[in-house]
């Protein structure tokens, strides 16, 4: 759709990846990304940092048991994704509202660090699927997740 809002954050994650399935069997996980901008300061000659964004991001299926498997609290990400606001009503029956990002991409940042890429076998069930036809079906997916 057209007016998707699309972004890129880059940062640590707080924590482990958090891998769930839907009842129907699908993968889900779920992590939150801080990033802390940082700018340099000429007047005390030193790099301050700015106040942290804590992203709160989700994946779906093989993608997400690859992010369980791969990455942990620590880990420098890049995550590229659609924007969302997402309403629920929260344990004491107040009415809120938070973002977060439905990633279509994750992958270690190299900047502070080296991988070794190694392939996972094809699947028989997902070979040929295309991926953007699979994360159209998040919003039902993610509606009857838990």
């Amino acid at each position: 759709m057209s007016n998707e809002t699309y972004v890129t954050v880059i940062g640590n994650l707080t924590s482990d990846p958090e891998l769930r399935f839907t009842p129907s069997g699908v993968a889900v996980v779920s992590f939150t990304v801080a990033s802390t901008p940082r700018q340099f300061d000429r007047q005390s000659g030193q790099w301050k940092d700015g106040e942290a964004l804590f992203m709160r991001c989700s994946l779906w299926r093989d993608a997400a048991e690859n992010v369980a498997d791969s990455l942990h609290k620590g880990s420098r990400v890049v995550v590229y994704g659609r924007l969302v606001q997402q309403s629920f009503t929260a344990r004491d029956g107040s009415q809120r509202q938070r973002l977060e990002i439905q990633a279509e991409e994750v992958a270690a940042s190299l900047r502070y660090t080296r991988l070794t890429i190694e392939r996972n076998p094809r699947r028989p069930e997902s070979a040929g699927s295309d991926n953007r036809s699979q994360n159209s079906q998040q919003g039902t997916d993610w509606d009857n997740a838990f």
